[in-house]
């Protein structure tokens, strides 16, 4: 099988509105406290910092608008896509990025250091009180369709190519279109997170307690814990959800532990932010938070953001079903994995039918065979 290589390099267009190795080889009074825990959740603890913000920051509302970049997906994409979900249910893709300083909100040729490091399928059900959460590998390889970068031309489809090739080639709307066609579902929007944003975002809040059951040191990331208990500041942070070496099989896979982990005690830590008695921070931290994220135009503005917080108050951690989808390891490529069809199916078919994943779609999964090193809390 002859594979496309995978740099992860992208591209980004400008704001929205304003609106009330793999293998054994390499191997989140009146104080609103449920609203604020959905979108922390919603989009992994910057866009808390939204929320968190909007009492003490309604004054400048409109400086936070200008902060968030948007892409027009729908305009990208056209009409040849999944029909949308009529049940009420949602669909949204996240992205994590990490780019260079000075390239937040370009992609394609030219903008060398921009990398879609994770992605996640968040669907939230039709009563908007339970979601699951579905990591997709950066290096599975899946069919691409051709994609449209935004500084012209076309990029054609490959049968195999790694799935963060999408971003490179074609910015969020290829990424979009690629999990469409992979999935059968309809996006109905996504966001994306800056890892650099993410960092400093991190600082302001005071860091992030974690527990790791096991040392971790990853010399590519950066990353040096013992085993126990710690509070990880910006640098730490970010080398933890980069990590992939340190954990597991020495792949991507285990890097997803890492992650979903982090997001757990990241919403721990949000929640003890109050709002309201410290409204220069809480402006900061809504400050570094909207430009750290991008998003689809329908949500390219604070207001939008604080209206899609106020669809998801119900839904909580203990609420939220979190799975990587199936694969297993390519056996030409010990760097790559390849998705399970028939898991797979019965993953995203759950989502088409707003139903719970069934445990047995990931039970053959080479995915699903260890436990995270790292737990929320201290």
């Amino acid at each position: 099988m002859r594979h496309e290589s995978g740099n992860e390099h992208p591209a980004h267009t400008a704001g929205g509105p304003a609106a009330p190795g793999y293998g054994p080889a390499r191997v989140r009074g009146t104080r609103r406290r449920p609203r604020k825990k959905a979108l922390r959740y919603v989009a992994w603890g910057a866009l808390g910092a939204v929320l968190v913000g909007g009492g003490g920051a309604a004054y400048a509302w409109q400086h936070l608008n200008g902060n968030i970049r948007g892409t027009d997906v729908d305009a990208a994409l056209g009409h040849d896509r999944p029909a949308g979900q009529r049940d009420g249910s949602m669909n949204i893709l996240l992205l994590g990025s990490d780019s260079r300083a000075g390239t937040h909100g370009r992609y394609g040729s030219g903008v060398s250091g921009a990398r879609a490091d994770t992605a996640m399928v968040l669907h939230v059900d039709k009563t908007h009180k339970k979601a699951s959460v579905v990591s997709i590998p950066r290096d599975t390889m899946v069919e691409r369709p051709r994609c449209a970068p935004s500084h012209g031309g076309g990029s054609a489809g490959a049968q195999q190519a790694m799935f963060n090739s999408s971003y490179q080639v074609g910015g969020p709307a290829c990424t979009v279109k690629t999990v469409e066609k992979m999935s059968g579902l309809r996006m109905d929007h996504y966001l994306e997170v800056d890892f650099k944003g993410f960092q400093k975002l991190i600082d302001e809040l005071g860091g992030v307690d974690i527990t790791t059951k096991k040392a971790i040191k990853d010399h590519n990331s950066g990353l040096s814990l013992t085993a126990g208990k710690h509070t990880l500041k910006g640098e730490e942070a970010l080398a933890l959800v980069r990590t992939r070496h340190g954990v597991g099989d020495g792949s991507d896979l285990g890097r997803i532990q890492l992650q979903q982990a982090f997001m757990k005690a990241l919403i721990h830590r949000a929640d003890t932010v109050d709002p309201l008695g410290d409204p220069a921070k809480s402006y900061g931290l809504a400050d570094t938070a909207t430009k750290s994220v991008s998003a689809d135009s329908d949500l390219a503005s604070a207001d939008k953001l604080l209206g899609l917080a106020k669809e998801l108050k119900g839904i909580s951690p203990d609420r939220t079903d979190m799975v990587t989808m199936p694969v297993t390891y390519d056996a030409e490529d010990a760097g790559r994995v390849l998705p399970l069809d028939k898991a797979s199916h019965q993953v995203w078919a759950a989502l088409r039918q707003d139903r719970p994943i069934p445990k047995s779609a990931t039970q053959e999964s080479v995915a699903d065979r260890t436990d995270s090193p790292v737990s929320a809390g201290s």
